[in-house]
C-alpha cells in the first residue's frame, strides 16, 4: 500500500475507485465497505483509494473538541494495508480545505487529482463549503464529469455508526472483550517504554511504563487488563494497569504492564500491546501488602485466562 500525506502527492497512473471517510477503528462495519471498494477496483481494473483526513475534521471545526480516536494514524494505516488497499491519502484537514465549494472539491480533488472512475459513498454524505451538497448533487456531478456514484445503504451506514459508538462506549467502560468483538480484531496501545517510579519492581512485579505520544488516542477505563505483546518475535502475556496508582497517592495517569515469564530491559523500546480482557476496576488498597496480594491474584486470573483461551 502506498501512503500519501497530501492529495497532490498522489500521481495516478490509472483510474481509481474512491471512498472518503475517517474510518476510525476500521471495524467490521468499515471492513465491509473497504472490501467492496477493493473488489470494485479489481472488477474495473482500477486502483483502490481511501481519502481520509487528519486532524479529524471535528478537531478543526468544533472549538474545544475533545474527541478521542480508536486508531492512531499508524495503526489505521497498518489495518488498511492488511486488508489489501492500494492507496491511502491522509490529507491535512484545515479551515482552508473546509471552504472548498462542492464543485471545486469534485473538479479539483476527485476528477483532476484522483482521476476517479467511481466513488463509493454513504447515502447521507455531505460535502463542500458548509456541507452544502449531498448525494444527489454528487450524482449530478458524476454525470457532468463522467464518474459513477455508488451509495452505501442506510443499513450499512447505521451499522458503522452504531458499531463506532458501541466500541467507544465499551472501551470507556472497560469492556474490552465486547469492544474487540465489534472491532473484529484486538484493540491495541502503542507507545515507548519509559522509566516510572519503579514501585512494581520493589514489590516483585516489575512493569514497563508505556508513554503514548498521541494525545487523541482513546485509552480504556482505569483498571487492570489481560494483555499480550510480541517481544523479540515471541508472544508474551501480561497484566496491564491503567490508572493513577491511588494506593501510593499517585496523581498522574500511568499505563504500565507486568509481563508474565519475561525478564529483560525494554527501556526506550516501542511496543504494541493488545488489550484482551478486563480483570477489575482500579482500587485503592490500605497497604502495599494488600496491593501486592491483589496483583498476585490478578496474575493468576490472567494465567487462567491464557490457559483457557490458548
Amino acid at each position: 500500500m502506498k501512503i500519501f500525506n497530501f492529495i497532490n502527492d498522489f500521481k495516478p497512473t490509472k483510474k481509481t475507485i474512491v471512498t472518503i471517510g475517517t474510518f476510525d477503528g476500521v471495524h467490521i462495519g468499515h471492513q465491509k465497505i473497504i472490501e467492496k471498494l477493493i473488489q470494485n477496483a479489481v472488477d474495473y481494473n482500477c486502483e483502490s483509494l481511501i481519502l481520509t483526513f487528519f486532524p479529524h475534521p471535528r478537531m478543526v471545526l468544533q472549538e474545544n473538541s475533545e474527541i478521542k480516536l480508536l486508531n492512531t494514524i499508524e495503526e489505521k494505516s497498518n489495518l488498511l494495508e492488511k486488508m489489501g488497499l492500494s492507496n491511502l491519502i491522509i490529507h491535512p484537514f484545515d479551515k482552508e480545505f473546509s471552504i472548498l465549494t462542492a464543485e471545486e472539491f469534485v473538479k479539483t480533488i476527485l476528477v483532476d487529482a484522483l482521476n476517479i472512475q467511481k466513488i463509493i459513498i454513504g447515502y447521507d454524505h455531505r460535502f463542500g463549503r458548509n456541507r452544502s451538497a449531498n448525494i444527489d448533487d454528487l450524482i449530478l456531478y458524476g454525470k457532468q464529469y463522467n464518474f459513477e456514484v455508488e451509495q452505501i445503504s442506510a443499513q450499512e451506514i447505521d451499522d458503522v455508526s452504531i458499531s463506532s459508538t458501541k466500541i467507544r462506549n465499551a472501551i470507556l467502560n472497560g469492556h474490552m472483550a465486547l469492544a474487540n468483538e465489534y472491532l473484529g480484531y484486538t484493540y491495541v496501545l502503542n507507545g515507548t517504554v519509559i522509566k516510572g517510579k519503579q514501585l512494581g519492581r520493589t514489590i516483585g512485579f516489575p512493569t514497563a511504563n508505556l508513554k503514548i505520544e498521541e494525545e487523541y488516542k482513546l485509552i480504556p477505563k482505569n483498571g487492570v487488563y489481560i494483555v499480550k505483546s510480541t517481544i523479540n518475535k515471541k508472544t508474551v502475556f501480561g497484566i496491564l494497569n491503567i490508572g493513577t496508582n491511588p494506593t501510593v497517592n499517585g496523581e498522574k495517569l500511568s499505563i504500565e504492564v507486568h509481563f508474565i515469564d519475561f525478564d529483560g530491559d525494554l527501556y526506550h523500546s516501542n511496543i504494541e500491546i493488545s488489550v484482551l480482557e478486563s480483570i477489575r476496576e482500579e482500587q485503592k488498597f490500605d497497604s502495599i501488602e494488600l496491593l501486592k496480594n491483589q496483583i498476585q491474584e490478578d496474575k493468576e486470573a490472567a494465567i487462567s485466562y491464557i490457559i483457557k483461551n490458548s
